[in-house]
Protein backbone atom coordinates (compact mmCIF):
# COMPACT_ATOMS: atom_id res chain seq x y z
CA UNK A 1 0.00 0.00 0.00
CA UNK A 2 1.24 3.64 -0.67
CA UNK A 3 -0.38 7.15 0.00
CA UNK A 4 -0.68 9.33 -2.34
CA UNK A 5 -3.05 11.90 -1.03
CA UNK A 6 -2.16 14.53 1.52
CA UNK A 7 -5.55 14.55 1.99
CA UNK A 8 -5.46 10.70 3.52
CA UNK A 9 -7.13 10.87 7.23
CA UNK A 10 -3.93 9.51 8.50
CA UNK A 11 -1.88 11.48 7.38
CA UNK A 12 -4.36 14.67 8.58
CA UNK A 13 -3.94 13.29 11.88
CA UNK A 14 -0.04 12.72 11.87
CA UNK A 15 0.27 16.66 10.69
CA UNK A 16 -1.44 17.70 13.44
CA UNK A 17 1.44 16.46 16.07
CA UNK A 18 3.35 19.61 14.55
CA UNK A 19 1.38 21.24 17.58
CA UNK A 20 1.44 21.30 20.87
CA UNK A 21 -2.21 20.11 22.01
CA UNK A 22 -2.45 17.41 19.95
CA UNK A 23 1.20 16.05 21.68
CA UNK A 24 -0.22 16.69 24.61
CA UNK A 25 -3.48 14.96 24.25
CA UNK A 26 -1.74 12.18 22.60
CA UNK A 27 1.68 11.65 24.27
CA UNK A 28 3.19 11.17 20.43
CA UNK A 29 5.52 13.76 18.21
CA UNK A 30 7.23 13.61 14.86
CA UNK A 31 10.86 12.53 14.10
CA UNK A 32 12.29 13.35 10.80
CA UNK A 33 15.12 12.23 9.13
CA UNK A 34 17.10 8.73 9.27
CA UNK A 35 19.47 10.08 11.95
CA UNK A 36 16.81 11.01 14.44
CA UNK A 37 14.72 7.46 13.58
CA UNK A 38 17.34 5.52 14.34
CA UNK A 39 18.73 7.45 17.53
CA UNK A 40 15.00 7.26 18.56
CA UNK A 41 14.69 3.44 17.80
CA UNK A 42 18.21 2.83 19.53
CA UNK A 43 16.67 4.47 22.62
CA UNK A 44 13.84 2.14 23.38
CA UNK A 45 11.19 5.42 21.81
CA UNK A 46 8.43 3.07 20.51
CA UNK A 47 8.09 3.98 16.38
CA UNK A 48 4.06 3.94 16.06
CA UNK A 49 4.15 4.28 12.17
CA UNK A 50 7.20 5.10 9.62
CA UNK A 51 6.37 7.03 6.29
CA UNK A 52 8.78 6.96 3.73
CA UNK A 53 9.23 6.25 0.02
CA UNK A 54 9.42 3.10 -1.49
CA UNK A 55 13.03 4.36 -3.11
CA UNK A 56 14.55 5.39 0.40
CA UNK A 57 12.72 2.02 2.51
CA UNK A 58 16.24 -0.01 2.68
CA UNK A 59 17.71 2.48 4.79
CA UNK A 60 14.71 2.24 7.57
CA UNK A 61 14.94 -1.81 7.45
CA UNK A 62 15.06 -2.12 11.46
CA UNK A 63 11.27 -0.68 11.29
CA UNK A 64 9.93 -3.05 8.32
CA UNK A 65 6.89 -3.27 10.32
CA UNK A 66 6.17 0.11 10.74
CA UNK A 67 6.61 1.59 7.20
CA UNK A 68 3.98 3.05 5.25
CA UNK A 69 5.11 3.76 2.22
CA UNK A 70 4.12 7.68 0.51
CA UNK A 71 4.80 9.44 -2.14
CA UNK A 72 7.53 13.00 -1.71
CA UNK A 73 4.35 15.06 -1.56
CA UNK A 74 2.86 13.44 1.30
CA UNK A 75 6.11 13.43 3.09
CA UNK A 76 6.43 17.43 2.77
CA UNK A 77 2.60 17.55 4.36
CA UNK A 78 4.28 16.17 7.24
CA UNK A 79 7.85 17.76 7.20
CA UNK A 80 8.13 20.89 9.62
CA UNK A 81 11.20 22.07 7.53
CA UNK A 82 11.98 23.59 4.18
CA UNK A 83 13.66 20.53 2.91
CA UNK A 84 11.68 17.26 2.37
CA UNK A 85 13.51 14.27 4.72
CA UNK A 86 13.94 10.83 3.87
CA UNK A 87 10.99 9.85 6.01
CA UNK A 88 9.03 11.02 8.99
CA UNK A 89 8.07 8.97 12.07
CA UNK A 90 5.45 8.85 14.87
CA UNK A 91 7.07 7.98 18.26
CA UNK A 92 5.73 7.84 21.98
CA UNK A 93 7.17 10.34 24.38
CA UNK A 94 9.51 8.91 26.84
CA UNK A 95 8.03 9.20 30.58
CA UNK A 96 11.21 8.80 33.20
CA UNK A 97 10.45 7.70 36.57
CA UNK A 98 11.07 10.01 39.01
CA UNK A 99 13.04 7.19 41.36
CA UNK A 100 16.13 7.93 39.12
CA UNK A 101 16.00 11.27 40.80
CA UNK A 102 16.61 9.88 44.46
CA UNK A 103 20.37 8.43 43.43
CA UNK A 104 20.98 11.90 40.95
CA UNK A 105 23.75 13.75 42.02
CA UNK A 106 24.82 15.82 38.92
CA UNK A 107 21.36 18.03 37.90
CA UNK A 108 21.00 21.32 36.14
CA UNK A 109 17.48 22.54 36.10
CA UNK A 110 16.72 25.33 33.18
CA UNK A 111 13.81 27.85 34.17
CA UNK A 112 11.07 29.44 31.60
CA UNK A 113 13.32 28.59 28.42
CA UNK A 114 10.95 30.18 25.52
CA UNK A 115 13.94 29.35 22.62
CA UNK A 116 13.51 25.71 21.21
CA UNK A 117 17.02 25.76 19.69
CA UNK A 118 18.86 26.76 22.67
CA UNK A 119 16.72 23.50 24.80
CA UNK A 120 17.58 20.79 22.00
CA UNK A 121 21.20 22.35 22.39
CA UNK A 122 21.43 21.85 26.19
CA UNK A 123 19.76 18.22 25.97
CA UNK A 124 22.87 17.43 23.49
CA UNK A 125 25.10 18.89 25.99
CA UNK A 126 23.81 17.00 29.25
CA UNK A 127 24.56 14.04 27.44
CA UNK A 128 27.68 15.17 26.08
CA UNK A 129 29.22 15.99 29.51
CA UNK A 130 26.85 12.87 31.71
CA UNK A 131 24.73 14.47 33.70
CA UNK A 132 21.57 12.92 35.73
CA UNK A 133 19.23 14.87 34.89
CA UNK A 134 17.57 17.72 33.87
CA UNK A 135 14.51 19.67 35.11
CA UNK A 136 12.64 21.90 33.00
CA UNK A 137 10.95 24.49 35.31
CA UNK A 138 7.85 26.81 35.08
CA UNK A 139 7.00 27.75 31.89
CA UNK A 140 9.16 26.05 29.40
CA UNK A 141 8.91 25.33 25.58
CA UNK A 142 7.82 22.20 24.74
CA UNK A 143 10.57 19.66 24.38
CA UNK A 144 8.74 17.51 21.59
CA UNK A 145 8.42 20.06 19.12
CA UNK A 146 9.89 19.56 16.27
CA UNK A 147 12.34 22.42 16.24
CA UNK A 148 13.66 21.22 19.82
CA UNK A 149 14.20 17.72 18.31
CA UNK A 150 15.67 18.41 15.46
CA UNK A 151 18.15 20.78 17.38
CA UNK A 152 18.95 17.86 20.03
CA UNK A 153 20.23 15.54 17.36
CA UNK A 154 19.35 12.47 18.20
CA UNK A 155 19.59 12.93 22.12
CA UNK A 156 16.46 14.20 23.50
CA UNK A 157 16.45 10.89 25.86
CA UNK A 158 19.35 9.98 26.63
CA UNK A 159 19.42 11.83 29.78
CA UNK A 160 16.43 12.10 32.05
CA UNK A 161 13.89 14.89 31.75
CA UNK A 162 11.69 16.35 34.41
CA UNK A 163 9.09 19.23 32.87
CA UNK A 164 7.19 20.66 36.10
CA UNK A 165 5.83 23.96 37.85
CA UNK A 166 5.55 22.87 41.47
CA UNK A 167 8.30 24.33 43.38
CA UNK A 168 7.79 21.84 46.06
CA UNK A 169 9.18 19.11 43.31
CA UNK A 170 12.41 21.03 43.28
CA UNK A 171 12.66 21.03 47.28
CA UNK A 172 11.84 17.41 47.88
CA UNK A 173 14.17 16.12 45.92
CA UNK A 174 17.71 18.75 45.65
CA UNK A 175 17.07 20.15 49.02
CA UNK A 176 20.38 17.92 50.50
CA UNK A 177 21.98 19.48 47.10
CA UNK A 178 24.72 21.79 46.95
CA UNK A 179 22.45 24.29 44.91
CA UNK A 180 23.91 26.51 42.20
CA UNK A 181 22.45 30.13 40.86
CA UNK A 182 23.86 31.16 37.59
CA UNK A 183 24.31 34.80 37.90
CA UNK A 184 26.13 38.06 36.76
CA UNK A 185 28.83 39.17 38.42
CA UNK A 186 27.69 40.57 41.67
CA UNK A 187 29.38 40.82 45.43
CA UNK A 188 28.29 37.61 46.12
CA UNK A 189 29.14 35.56 43.28
CA UNK A 190 32.04 33.28 42.94
CA UNK A 191 34.11 32.87 39.38
CA UNK A 192 33.18 29.45 37.82
CA UNK A 193 37.04 28.98 38.16
CA UNK A 194 37.12 29.67 41.46
CA UNK A 195 34.41 27.16 42.22
CA UNK A 196 35.29 23.91 43.69
CA UNK A 197 31.30 21.44 43.09
CA UNK A 198 30.55 18.77 45.82
CA UNK A 199 29.24 15.29 44.74
CA UNK A 200 25.57 16.59 44.84
CA UNK A 201 24.74 19.42 42.52
CA UNK A 202 22.20 21.56 41.24
CA UNK A 203 22.97 24.02 39.01
CA UNK A 204 20.21 26.50 38.25
CA UNK A 205 19.63 28.83 35.03
CA UNK A 206 17.52 30.94 33.88
CA UNK A 207 15.88 32.18 30.22
CA UNK A 208 18.32 34.66 28.95
CA UNK A 209 15.90 38.26 29.00
CA UNK A 210 15.13 37.24 32.82
CA UNK A 211 17.23 35.27 34.62
CA UNK A 212 16.41 33.16 37.59
CA UNK A 213 13.79 33.62 39.62
CA UNK A 214 14.24 35.37 43.20
CA UNK A 215 12.57 32.03 44.49
CA UNK A 216 15.36 29.89 43.24
CA UNK A 217 18.49 32.69 43.82
CA UNK A 218 17.13 32.40 47.51
CA UNK A 219 16.99 28.69 47.30
CA UNK A 220 20.36 28.66 45.71
CA UNK A 221 23.65 27.65 48.44
CA UNK A 222 25.88 29.31 46.57
CA UNK A 223 25.86 31.48 43.26
CA UNK A 224 28.56 31.05 40.62
CA UNK A 225 29.48 33.73 37.47
CA UNK A 226 31.51 32.53 33.91
CA UNK A 227 34.51 35.49 33.93
CA UNK A 228 34.32 37.14 30.96
CA UNK A 229 35.78 40.03 28.57
CA UNK A 230 34.02 43.18 30.15
CA UNK A 231 33.05 43.88 26.73
CA UNK A 232 30.65 41.30 26.48
CA UNK A 233 27.15 41.38 28.78
CA UNK A 234 26.55 38.03 28.81
CA UNK A 235 26.39 34.22 27.11
CA UNK A 236 23.58 32.39 24.57
CA UNK A 237 21.78 30.38 27.07
CA UNK A 238 23.26 26.60 25.42
CA UNK A 239 26.76 28.52 25.47
CA UNK A 240 26.47 29.27 29.55
CA UNK A 241 25.50 25.20 29.92
CA UNK A 242 28.22 24.13 28.27
CA UNK A 243 30.89 25.98 29.85
CA UNK A 244 29.60 25.49 33.24
CA UNK A 245 28.85 21.71 32.36
CA UNK A 246 32.17 20.84 31.44
CA UNK A 247 33.96 22.78 34.69
CA UNK A 248 31.35 21.31 37.18
CA UNK A 249 31.08 18.05 35.64
CA UNK A 250 33.94 17.12 33.56
CA UNK A 251 37.12 18.73 34.91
Amino acid sequence: MEITSVNNELIKETAKLEQKKYRDESGKFLLEGLKAIEEAYNSDIKIEHLFVTKEKAFHYDFLSEQIIYVTEPVLKKLSTTDSTPDAVAIGEQKQFSEELLKSAKRVALFENIKDLGNLGTILRTATAFSLDAIVLYGDTVDMYNPKCVRASVGNLWKTPVYQTKDYNFIEKYFKDFTRIATLPKSDDSTYLKDFQPQEKTLVMFGAESDGLSQQLINFATDKITIEMDSKVESLNLSMSAGIIFYKLFLL
